[in-house]
């Protein structure tokens, strides 16, 4: 009878289906759902690191986070910081996918050192960065000076524009080699025939490249760009080594002035809240890529 039972149990679709699926939904309840019931909890308290009693306040954490103009500034830096990167990303991940699709010898030493930056922990990477920008002894600064382009020090990290560019371009630097192999394996899905045929017809590069590899390779433009999206709109590594935030906040952003509040200001229920905020922003930008991507495959 015990094998008859087993031989009807998988045989049970649903009931398999239910059974695999059950770890990952533990997993997702544990490391998303709990901490989520959590952030909103605490936003609707007046925890802190120094009192953790749960005393509700509604929505007054919320009134104080509206009324504070570093949090203005904060996701104001957010869409710029997220939108120029993405931007950069997504243009410098297609060109170095299509360099790493070209036949050359040592290809495979190229492509270990393109994923250099994405494999090397964050706080490290930035930590090297962190002296290139230096504000005495930048490398990047000697060299400039010795081509003749700059008289003196930039202070890359000391002024405001000079500050949120040098982030951008960290945040670039890390992120476009997972874009170029998300889009290297659209690259080769392409059929080669179709290449063939078009070269055949009289297509140069950048015809072929805008009406045939870019149009079949879209929905994977687009899916590598939620992820560019998700990476840069959550991040605050970057931010933490290189400013801290400064100069004078100018640098904040989302994540790292929630941190900033919650975590080293001990104020944990408006940490919480600041976070918040971030899950309107991502669910938003992610249905508008997953429907973009949804009618380009339609299409």
């Amino acid at each position: 009878m015990t094998a008859p039972a087993r031989r009807r149990l998988a045989d049970r679709d649903s009931t398999l289906g239910w059974l695999f699926l059950t770890p990952t939904v533990v997993y997702i309840l544990a490391l998303v759902g709990l901490p989520f019931g959590l952030a909103v909890a605490f936003s609707l308290s007046d925890v802190t690191g120094g009192d953790p009693s749960f005393d509700w306040v509604g929505l007054r954490n919320f009134e104080r986070i509206l009324a504070d103009p570093v949090f203005w500034r904060s996701l104001r830096n957010t869409f710029v910081f997220t939108a120029i990167s993405m931007l950069l990303i997504v243009i410098f991940g297609k060109v170095l996918a299509n360099i790493l699709l070209a036949e050359f010898r040592g290809r495979w030493l190229v492509r270990f050192l393109v994923l250099l930056p994405w494999t090397t922990p964050v706080a490290l990477s930035t930590l090297t960065w962190l002296w290139l920008l230096d504000s005495v002894f930048s490398p990047i600064d000697w060299v400039l000076r010795r081509l003749g382009l700059i008289e003196s020090n930039l202070f890359w990290l000391g002024q405001p524009n000079l500050a949120m560019a040098s982030v951008i371009m960290v945040h670039v630097w890390r992120l476009v080699p997972l874009a170029a192999v998300i889009m290297l394996a659209g690259l080769l899905s392409v059929p080669k025939d179709v290449q063939e045929q078009a070269a055949v017809d009289g297509a140069g590069y950048w015809r072929r490249m805008f009406e045939i590899t870019i149009p079949l390779t879209a929905p994977v433009i687009a899916i590598s760009a939620l992820f560019g999206a998700i990476f840069t709109f959550t991040d605050m590594a970057v931010v933490y080594v290189l400013t801290r935030g400064g100069p004078t906040n100018e640098t904040q952003v989302l994540a790292s002035w929630a941190f900033f509040r919650g975590i080293e200001g001990s104020d944990i229920g408006q940490g919480a809240a600041i976070a918040l905020f971030l899950l309107p922003l991502l669910l938003a930008a992610a249905i508008a890529i997953l429907r973009a991507v949804r009618r380009m495959e339609v299409s």
